[in-house]
């Protein structure tokens, strides 16, 4: 979505609105229909959302603003539709006999005495000025967060947590319950029985500044590189994965060990949160980390923990958009309460797709890929893409090894520079630094070497800068470069052992390759009919 395109829909023009619209409203059902739960009713309040906006247009300071401006106003629309609705009365001796039928008489119980305590309290906010009131209705009863009130109200947080804990402190003298105060939690804490899933260090440093409320764990994982496995929670699976990244990319294997556990514990513990939200992006990184998770969760009770899903490709006027690391904190304030339900279809895709991934045949990728996977939107591209770094049926070689001598030939050859301009180029795998010193590395060992790399006496691992790299240079080698024009094959000459995904080739002769022509995986391969 572009600035452009909000800018000149400011400026009254129609067909600039409507493109705002057709981008708009995915994202604003789906809010819509977290707070209403009915589908009809949630395309009734992004209808009049709509035109809302468009007549207030003018009041939207910045174009970079109306993701935020835009989900207030559907929000607001919803709670108006919430107040016209209107319950019919039923005798709690006729609902009582009714639900006693179906064997659901504690649920009508807890339904009259949650109704009595919601009566009482807001008997008991009539006795508060009215700033606190309406701080502890939209914090505690509407659900938002205190940015959000902020930028409604032009209260700062400051003046609003003032009011906050001015209210409770009231409220604790006149409630007619002693302890209800923390009902008020247990209804909703504003986020802090809630646990956002993200994927970097960065992320979580700007949900933090930007406001959102609740526990943040980092995933560190690196599902594209190394043996994967269906279940590497298990002991013997995080072992192996352990040693291998130890190896390849230096990352202690204790450390790696110690992080898994902690985070597993967490996961085995996710039933002690109301909501868990997961953030993550459209590559290949996030989507593994993305379908292991859901293929966890798929397997857990959850219980009465609801489980969301964040998971964007682009952001308005943020062009060339690689992931959430971009955001400012206020950007990615202002997505907190977009995201959408997770449902049954989801997990069962997000666990088909792990369970392919780390399967030993790769076809079972390919066929899911070729299905219709719209439930999880970006996983078909990703994994697509994964399909690519397989060794070619044209020379050997896997996409990312292919594009860094494509740009080695055109005469990049700085190691910092050729990773920045293959990661541009193959943003889609979300790969970082490690992987690709690592890949970088392999290309220019012996024997026929496809690279030389001058000037640089190690490549930086774990935790290590990378200024041993600044006066680097990369050649392209006689071979590379036949390997590059297709003359020669550098499986069947230099061999291959390498992980991708679950499937290990090793050998001269590797079991399967990707044909870019058919857009297939090979395999399996023999003496026969491999490349020469």
């Amino acid at each position: 979505m572009r600035l452009e395109d909000i800018e000149k829909a400011r400026q009254g023009n129609k067909e600039a609105f409507a493109t705002v619209v057709r981008h708009y409203t995915a994202m604003a059902k789906a809010v819509a229909y977290g707070k209403l739960k009915d589908r009809q009713l949630a395309e009734d309040a992004v209808q009049e959302a709509f035109t809302e906006a468009f007549l207030h247009l003018d009041r939207l300071k910045t174009a970079e603003a109306f993701p935020g401006w835009f989900k207030t106003i559907v929000l607001r629309q919803c709670y108006r539709i919430l107040r016209r609705k209107r319950e019919r009365a039923v005798p709690y001796e006729e609902a009582d006999e009714g639900i006693r039928q179906t064997g659901q008489t504690d649920r009508v119980a807890e339904r009259v005495v949650e109704r009595e305590l919601q009566r009482s309290v807001r008997d008991s906010l009539a006795t508060l000025t009215a700033p606190m009131r309406l701080a502890i209705e939209l914090f505690y009863f509407q659900g938002y967060t205190l940015q959000e009130i902020s930028a409604f109200t032009g209260t700062s947080v400051p003046a609003l947590k003032k009011r906050l804990h001015d209210a409770r402190k009231k409220l604790r003298g006149s409630l007619p319950v002693a302890d209800l105060v923390s009902v008020y939690h247990q209804l909703y804490e504003g986020g802090r029985r809630m646990l956002h899933l993200v994927n970097g260090d960065v992320v979580e440093q700007k949900l933090r500044q930007g406001g959102v409320q609740g526990d943040i764990l980092v995933w560190r994982e690196i599902y594209t590189h190394g043996p994967i496995f269906a279940k590497p929670e298990e002991a013997g699976s995080r072992a192996r994965r352990a040693q291998y990244l130890e190896e390849t990319l230096g990352i202690p294997g204790a450390e790696y060990i110690r992080i898994s556990e902690a985070q597993e514990k967490v996961l085995a513990e996710v039933r002690n949160y109301e909501e868990v939200v997961l953030w993550f992006e459209h590559d290949l990184f996030d989507q593994t980390m993305l379908c292991y998770l859901l293929s966890r969760f798929s397997g857990l009770d959850l219980g009465r923990t609801k489980l969301n899903l964040l998971c964007i490709g682009e952001y308005p006027g943020v062009e060339g958009f690689r992931g959430l690391g971009q955001l400012t904190p206020q950007q990615l304030g202002a997505m907190s309460g977009t995201w959408t339900p997770v449902g049954a279809e989801q997990l069962e895709l997000g666990a088909k797709f792990w369970e392919a991934y780390t399967s030993s045949d790769p076809v079972r990728l390919q066929e899911l890929v070729d299905r219709n996977t719209s439930a999880l939107p970006f996983a078909k591209e990703a994994f697509g893409l994964h399909l690519e770094r397989y060794p070619s049926v044209k020379n050997g070689l896997g996409i990312v090894e292919e594009t860094t001598l494509q740009f080695v030939r055109d005469g990049v050859n700085r190691p910092l520079e050729l990773f920045r301009q293959v990661g541009d180029r193959l943003s889609l795998f979300g790969m970082g630094d490690l992987q690709y010193w690592h890949i970088l590395r392999s290309m220019s060992l012996e024997p026929c070497p496809l690279l030389h790399i001058r000037g640089v006496p190690s490549f930086p691992g774990y935790g290590q800068k990378a200024e041993a790299l600044r006066e680097g240079t990369v050649e392209l080698t006689g071979f590379g470069d036949r390997v590059l024009n297709g003359d020669e094959d550098a499986a069947a000459r230099r061999g291959v052992d390498g992980w991708y995904g679950g499937v290990h080739l090793q050998g001269k002769v590797p079991e399967w390759r990707w044909d870019a022509s058919r857009r297939r995986i090979q395999g399996p391969l023999t003496e026969s009919n491999s490349p020469t």
